[in-house]
């Protein structure tokens, strides 16, 4: 289910995939990785930026909203569920990989 959030993210990625990535995944490789396609040409940076985005959207139906956390090249990593091992929950990263 895309949420109003995904919309405005695509319409960013449409306007200037750079700032669509960053949003995504933080100061990272991929946002390099993404400047890198969008200077070479401005379609190979809209594919991967879409790519980012659809994986995102992935990793919020497979683990709820927040429930996962960017690990890098488009993987995500759920977050230790309750009732598990005594482990505190991460601080919030917003975007960052650590």
């Amino acid at each position: 289910m895309v949420k109003a959030s995904d919309v405005i993210l695509i319409l960013v990625a449409i306007i200037f995939p750079p700032a669509a990535a960053a949003f995504i995944t933080g100061c990272s490789c991929d946002l390099l990785i993404n400047i890198c396609l969008t200077l070479l040409g401005y379609i190979p940076g809209h594919i991967h930026a879409f790519w980012l985005i659809y994986k995102k959207i992935q990793a919020e139906e497979r683990y709820g909203r927040g429930g996962y956390k960017y690990i890098g090249n488009g993987t995500y990593q759920p977050y230790p569920q309750a009732g598990g091992p005594a482990q505190p929950m991460p601080a919030p990263y917003y975007g960052a990989t650590n």
